[in-house]
């Protein structure tokens, strides 16, 4: 790796793209997005270079990283019609930070190994503000050599960094993730209106269960700034929560194994889905439970 490295930056959704400005502040760094806003908007900010394609953009990078919504597009960005694989320098490596699924990141790294080229994927939680921070969650399937290379890298945007396994280990631990979060989000969301509708004051109420057993993320960090407050910020699309569930679910399937919990979980997020459409925000899926019991969760 060259003492001063050079990146690239696919994808600038609401995650990826401070994360990119966070990569830009430490490394020369050329960005891209299918849609070219994002990358003039990150490129008058932080003084990174707007590709005008994905194969533009990774020429001369000694590490790609990559933060799109599914695996699906990312093989199509590096291996489609025009793809920036061509393009990527023999002994680069490419970061792939998309919550993605285990067996296209492993069919990705074939490709990319014929070529001489790393891979990780390396999936990260936190959300925008996390990104925004530097603080996010990194976890890395990746081979041990790699991984060592990869970390400076990560470090730009992530504060905890596991190495986790090998290729296609951080997509699995990150599906694992989400489904809980779903689950969180689904069983509250029920939960608390049963409680408001038995008379009980939500903010007192939640208030004692952040003290207790039943606490969690959801409860504690997003349900009383976002929910009680009746803001719902769109920070997260409940549409991409949905996708990492069913990865979670194939996964499961795939090692043959009995999940009827997280199954149910799964038709609550893909009825919410389709009930509140592409751009809903992921804790939307409460206004659902909120309908059916005919309260609001506020306070």
């Amino acid at each position: 790796m060259p003492a001063s490295p050079r990146l690239a930056f696919l994808g600038l959704g609401a995650i990826g793209r401070p994360m990119a400005v966070r990569v830009a502040a430490k490394y020369p760094l050329a960005v891209w997005n299918r849609t070219p806003g994002p990358a003039a908007a990150i490129a008058g900010q932080s003084g990174a270079t707007a590709a005008a394609s994905a194969r533009d953009a990774v020429t001369s990078a000694d590490v790609v990283m990559a933060c799109l919504s599914t695996s699906a597009d990312v093989e199509e960005v590096l291996f489609g019609p025009d793809g920036a694989a061509e393009s990527i320098a023999s002994g680069a490596l490419v970061l792939d930070c998309t919550s993605g699924d285990a067996a296209t990141s492993r069919r990705l790294a074939a490709r990319l190994a014929e070529r001489n080229v790393g891979f990780a994927d390396c999936p990260v939680s936190g959300g925008t503000n996390g990104a925004e921070a530097g603080t996010l969650t990194v976890m890395v399937g990746a081979d041990d050599e790699t991984f060592t290379r990869a970390r400076p890298f990560l470090e730009t945007f992530g504060k905890l960094i596991v190495h986790v396994g090998p290729v296609g280990s951080g997509d699995t631990v990150k599906a694992i993730n989400q489904v809980l979060l779903a689950t969180h989000i689904a069983s509250l969301g029920e939960a608390l209106t049963a409680m408001v509708k038995a008379g009980v004051d939500a903010r007192r109420g939640l208030d004692v269960i952040n003290a207790s057993s039943g606490r969690s993320f959801v409860s504690k960090a997003l349900v009383p700034d976002r929910v009680l407050t009746g803001t719902w910020p769109n920070t997260f699309r409940l549409a991409l929560l949905e996708k990492d569930v069913r990865i979670a679910l194939a996964l499961v399937e795939e090692l043959g194994l009995d999940a009827p919990v997280l199954e149910k979980v799964g038709k609550v997020m893909a009825d919410a889905r389709r009930d509140l459409g592409e751009s809903a925000d992921y804790l939307e899926a409460i206004k659902l439970a909120e309908a059916r019991a005919g309260v609001e969760v506020r306070g």
